[in-house]
């Protein structure tokens, strides 16, 4: 039976009060709904909601009125109560107050309409989780929106508004709110109270400043405020200790904001008014990942650009820079710099197209050494073995390398050179390791680049497969004859090379890495592989598989699709396999 009592007879009489032709929905549409208790209604055309749709409640069903048998197969009292109905992409230009006859509804998706205004009975749906009323020509809301306490998203971009009800923070369950593409500006101070906000869009409005109170949303995670008119940034923002996710762009900002939101992760400043950088602004980003500063009016890019070393991506594109510092390429994280716009001088243009790695490999080598000490050597670090390894390259850019000594194992001194570091790269390669060294696993946080080649390893340790960041592996020219099968954990990597080992198999745990992008097995001893098994590699760019006991290719291989195009991949492949040209032929399958 329903949880909502039958409403009295005056109620039930609602929607009887013209004598209008009514658009009615088909009986085997309402019956299905009454069951399941969703109804999708959307893009029927519909000009106004059907008298049968709100009245679904609490009409008898015609199925009691035709069969009351306890063997029926389609039982009224089984009947729920709608919790879901989707009038979305048609053409209502206003909802009735009968709409309160579905008190039950948890979702009401009403996006894509020409509704001009809403009717106050929106208030009594207490049980609305999700209303979506974006792409309408709404002007304002009623204030009866802002007692519907179980409201946890709300969306009205692309409307017409022009304000918003001070009520608006009683909405204590709200998480998400979307007021993007509107008229907006100004924002009640009671947006404040909206403490349970985690994403909020305000963006192509008319703001000019954010309230204060904005800052006591301590749990937002993405604010977006792009396409305003916004001249300045709250310092108070720092407050908001959730935020990871910034966007400032296309406003009229004149100076990077001064954030100290320690959880921040992307700031996108983009298309504003930004001349000078300074310092302290920098130094307020310790968690950036991802700075976008392009198309605003920056001469000069600081030395405490260095300061961000969670710095992932950085785009400086359109600006006045006209020189950039060496030591932007100490940044040990950075992966994406883009310049492009700008009127640098005593820089190799060419070097703007060849990619960002080429960039920063050509700062490297415009840093000079450091100075030289008394006694004539460079600063370093001298082990109780007398060994040598860099603390510029450990600080710098994060690499451990401990290579050519011919040792048998790693000493611990070398790893306590980098405690405190995030090492990202580590390179044993060139000694006489049987084993992989068990002390890695202290860097299992922050490796993704590790090289154990030339070395005598017999068997590759488990691990190493804690090290769950690992994007690149070099294990070739050891005395390996299988990979343990936990390496199915390493979910990121993309790179492993095994030529010069003693494989006779396509090792079975790679068919299960499916983030693999390139595998070099060659100069092996193997004999088989799945090419069934294969083809779940669909990252797979590059096989190499040369010089091994191959005797012919499944033509299975073609439908590598990743090997691309699968034919000329064949014929190089086959060569690759030292495999005779006959293999490929016209009637070879393909995947496309």
């Amino acid at each position: 039976m329903s949880r909502f009592k039958r409403l009295d007879d005056v109620v039930s009489l609602a929607g009887f009060e013209t004598e209008k032709t009514e658009v009615t929905i088909s009986y085997g549409l309402l019956k299905t709904a009454r069951k399941s208790g969703h109804l999708n209604l959307s893009g029927k055309g519909l000009t106004e909601v059907p008298q049968n749709v709100y009245r679904l409640n609490i009409e008898t069903p015609e199925d009691a009125l035709q069969n009351v048998s306890f063997g029926a197969s389609d039982r009224w009292w089984e009947v729920t109560d709608l919790i879901t109905l989707i009038l979305s992409s048609n053409q209502l230009t206003q909802l009735s107050d009968d709409i309160r006859l579905l008190p039950g509804l948890i979702k009401l998706d009403l996006h894509d309409n020409q509704l001009r205004s809403l009717p106050s009975a929106l208030g009594e749906l207490q049980e609305l989780r999700e209303l979506q009323l974006s792409h309408n020509q709404l002007s304002s809301l009623p204030v009866e929106i802002c007692t519907l306490k179980n409201l946890h998203r709300l969306t009205l971009q692309q409307n017409l508004l022009e304000s918003l009800p001070n009520e608006m923070g009683q909405l204590e369950n709200l998480s998400e709110l979307d007021l993007s593409n509107n008229c907006l500006k100004i924002l009640p101070a009671s947006i404040g109270c909206l403490k349970s906000l985690q994403k909020v869009s305000l963006c192509h409005n008319k703001l000019s400043c954010l309230p204060d109170s904005l800052t006591q949303l301590t749990n937002v995670k993405l604010l977006d405020c792009s396409n305003n008119q916004l001249s300045d940034i709250p310092a108070s923002i720092s407050k908001l200790l959730a935020l990871e996710q910034l966007y400032l762009r296309h406003n009229n900002l004149r100076r990077l904001p001064q954030l100290h939101a320690p959880a921040l992760k992307e700031l996108y400043v983009g298309n504003n008014q930004i001349e000078q950088l300074e310092a302290k602004q920098l130094a307020s980003l310790p968690s950036i990942i991802l700075l976008e500063l392009r198309d605003n009016k920056i001469k000069v890019l600081p030395e405490e650009i260095t300061l961000l070393s969670m710095l992932t991506r950085l785009d400086l594109s359109n600006n006045d820079i006209t020189s950039i510092p060496v030591s932007l390429s100490l940044l040990p994280n950075l992966k994406v710099l883009q310049l492009e716009g700008n009127p640098l001088r005593g820089f190799r243009r060419d070097l703007l197209t060849k990619g960002t790695n080429e960039l920063l490999k050509y700062l490297r080598g415009r840093i000079q050494e450091g100075p030289e000490r008394a006694d004539g050597g460079r600063s370093a670090m001298t082990l109780p073995s007398q060994s040598m390894i860099n603390v510029h390259n450990i600080k710098a850019f994060k690499e451990l390398v401990y290579s050519e000594k011919q040792a048998v194992s790693i000493q611990d001194e070398v790893y306590d050179a980098a405690v405190g570091h995030d090492i990202v790269t580590v390179n044993f390669s060139k000694n006489q390791l049987t084993c992989v060294p068990p002390r890695l696993v202290e860097f299992h946080r922050s490796i993704t680049d590790i090289n154990l080649s030339f070395n005598k390893l017999q068997s590759c340790s488990p691990d190493i497969c804690k090290l769950l960041q690992l994007t690149h592996i070099d294990l070739r020219n050891n005395q390996l004859g299988d990979l343990p099968s936990e390496m199915m954990n390493l979910t990121k990597l993309s790179t492993i090379i095994l030529s010069f080992n003693r494989f006779k198999s396509f090792p079975e745990v790679l068919y299960k890495i499916l983030s693999l992008e390139t595998v070099l097995l060659d100069n092996n001893q193997v004999c088989s592989m799945e090419p069934r098994l294969l083809i779940k590699l669909v990252n797979l760019s590059t096989l190499d598989l040369s010089n091994n006991d191959l005797m012919n290719i499944s033509p299975e291989v073609g439908l590598c699709t990743s090997l691309s195009p699968p034919i000329r991949a064949l014929h190089a492949l086959s060569v690759m396999l030292n495999v005779s040209a006959p293999v490929y032929n016209e009637n070879f399958p393909t995947a496309g």
